[in-house]
């Protein structure tokens, strides 16, 4: 293949990441959102509307491999997401308080395993995580 042919690959791979996280993130938020919208940081208990919280990874997003793992991933506001870098120690904990203990560790355990999505793969995500998107929104009597 062409350096040309490369590079045009990677940029649509990147394309279609960016475009899995929109739907995945979204998913995320509606997934723990009330009827109007309304969703709880897990990491500090703020209530914001879901259009402003974060989708917090508790391992971060460059663990490819967990990177779209709905038990990684849960609501968090801003400040603590972005300036408190994720509160890894309190998502930890409420991911063990939702999904059982050990969870979190486990999690952390399967971080460094290798994980090289192709293009098909963020397609399949894309059309998942957008039907699912969907669904909780029409749960919710939330219009996208």
């Amino acid at each position: 293949m062409s350096k040309l042919g490369t590079n045009t690959n990677k940029k649509r791979k990147q394309n279609l990441e960016k475009i899995a996280d929109k739907w995945f993130s979204l998913f995320i938020r509606l997934r723990m959102a009330a009827s109007d919208g309304v969703v709880i940081c897990v990491t500090c208990g703020k209530e914001l509307h879901y259009k402003n919280a974060h989708c917090g990874h508790f391992r971060t997003r460059d663990k490819k491999i967990l990177r779209y793992n709905e038990k990684n991933c849960n609501v968090q506001c801003p400040y603590c997401n972005t300036f408190k870098h994720g509160e890894q120690y309190l998502h930890g904990q409420y991911i063990d308080s939702i999904y059982g203990e050990g969870t979190a560790d486990y999690l952390t355990a399967t971080e460094q395993t290798v994980c090289k999505r192709t293009a098909i793969d963020f397609d399949y995500l894309i059309e998942e995580y957008k039907e699912k998107t969907k669904q909780m929104a029409t749960k919710l009597g939330i219009k996208l």
